[in-house]
């Protein structure tokens, strides 16, 4: 459990971010239960929500005095996504990736077809499915989560993978080594990344990209891999109490984590994510991705880049002060951030156990670290707006560690190998937006967490002193 103290920082963190960006809540009419599990903005401008008791839900104009919620379908199993593809809605429950639409057109669903169930379900907790996300080809991706409790059921196939399934219900296995996948979509420029919670063989949360063949490090599910329908190498069994950098050396289709999110630092349930595709709509983080936690009620923001082929970057606080835990987010036409809630199963903050809440952004561009860039030498940090120059040159304004994680059969890892970094100087650009930081020691593999004492030109405090870098590669 969180301390006071720290119930109370988190509370004062909320009120200054509210400067910048308003949450406002959906009066939901009564006898709505929502409990979100997947949601998306029709074409037409409603809301479509699922929900964790198998209801589907229309609402239009959600943030009005008097929104009108229309049940458009009931009775599925679990829902957790919702995509509107070439006149379906496609979603995702525990046995199935089915579609459904409205043939009649009285609001309601009244025609349901199974598109792939070659994934077995044993019955056993947990056994969730997330997704569909589309890519380019017109192929729907889930992620499955491992079953977890003593199996009195017995084990099913394909848990803990990455599915691809061709819209005639083909389904072929792509990655492995997932534990609690809750999150999966693909980037504006077409690549798959999924987030997953900290537990067993996950040090911590994390953001993670897919690609064909890859292990993400959890043993459970990979006996799957025996079966022809795998087309790739087995990857054999992780080294139980290892640094995860030193995995990466040891077992060739591991793949480190985009991002570690460090657990309470960074919440702990990170859950759906989007891109920033508003151009500008949403504020000064174009291109950026935004991700849920559940747990923390809270939004955080990522800043990406690809370095020797791997894709890494620096995570950041970004919105406190929600009502419950958010598992989808959603873009609106307006730019605005759809946020669907539900505690069920795990809990929250906020003090509520459900809802649909949405973030605006007011106008007003926040103090913050835009990005967070590594450097042959150590990182560069570009802002928002211009610097105070004098702050911004003082290498005393920084505070460098760094740590890594175990990849262990326990639940979750402490931070490990901690080391403090040192900054040995600070070069500050002419328009005072950028501040190259010489770094040592840089370690490969591992988080550089970043504490700043700053403000802006205009004496502005950072909104947000601490950035999180994964430093999967150091650029030559």
């Amino acid at each position: 459990m969180l301390t006071l103290m720290t119930l109370l920082a988190l509370a004062q963190d909320a009120s200054r971010e509210d400067r910048y960006y308003k949450i406002e809540t959906c009066k939901l009419p009564e006898g709505v239960e929502l409990e979100v599990g997947g949601l998306v903005q029709l074409a037409d401008g409603r809301v479509m929500a699922c929900t964790r008791r198998g209801e589907v839900w229309t609402i239009a104009e959600p943030f009005s005095d008097a929104p009108v919620a229309v049940r458009f379908a009931q009775g599925l199993h679990e829902p957790l996504g919702l995509v509107e593809h070439a006149g379906w809605i496609w979603f995702t429950q525990r046995g199935e990736l089915s579609r459904m639409k409205d043939a009649d057109g009285d609001g309601r669903a009244d025609t349901f077809e199974t598109i792939c169930d070659a994934w077995p379900i044993s019955g056993n907790y947990h056994e969730y499915n997330f997704g569909p996300a589309l890519d380019r080809e017109g192929n729907f991706w889930i992620t499955t989560n491992k079953p977890f409790g003593d199996e009195p059921f017995g084990r099913a196939k394909w848990r803990g993978f990455a599915l691809k399934i061709t819209p005639q219900g083909t389904m072929t296995p792509m990655a492995c080594g997932l534990r609690s996948p809750a999150g999966v979509g693909f980037s504006p420029w077409g690549e798959l990344f999924y987030t997953d919670n900290q537990g067993e063989w996950c040090g911590a949360s994390k953001l993670a990209h897919i690609e064909p063949g890859d292990f993400h490090g959890h043993p459970w599910g990979t006996f799957a891999c025996e079966d022809p329908l795998w087309q790739f190498a087995k990857p054999g069994d992780p080294p139980d109490g290892t640094k995860m950098p030193e995995v990466e050396s040891a077992m060739p289709s591991f793949k480190l984590p985009t991002v570690w999110f460090p657990y309470d630092k960074m919440g702990r349930s990170p859950a759906g994510f989007v891109w920033d595709e508003t151009n500008g709509k949403f504020g000064p983080f174009a291109g950026q991705l935004f991700v849920s936690d559940q747990y923390q009620s809270s939004v955080m923001r990522v800043a990406l880049e690809q370095v020797d082929g791997h894709w890494q970057g620096a995570c950041f606080p970004f919105r406190l002060g929600f009502q419950c835990g958010i598992i989808r987010i959603a873009w609106d036409r307006e730019g605005r951030l759809l946020c669907g809630e539900t505690d069920r199963g795990w809990g929250s903050l906020g003090g509520k156990s459900m809802g649909l809440q949405r973030l605006a952004w007011t106008g007003e561009v926040p103090f913050e670290v835009r990005e967070m860039r590594a450097t042959p030498r150590g990182f560069e940090l570009v802002f928002t707006q211009p610097v105070d120059a004098r702050l911004a040159a003082d290498v005393k304004s920084y505070t460098l560690s760094s740590y890594t994680y175990l990849l262990h059969e326990p639940y979750g890892s402490p931070e490990t190998d901690t080391a403090p970094c040192e900054v040995e100087s600070a070069l500050v650009s002419p328009d005072g937006r950028r501040v190259a930081l010489v770094v040592t020691p840089l370690r490969r593999g591992y988080v550089h967490e970043l504490t700043l004492r700053l403000s802006s030109a205009d004496g502005e405090p950072i909104l947000h002193d601490r950035a999180y870098y994964t430093l999967g590669r150091i650029p030559k």
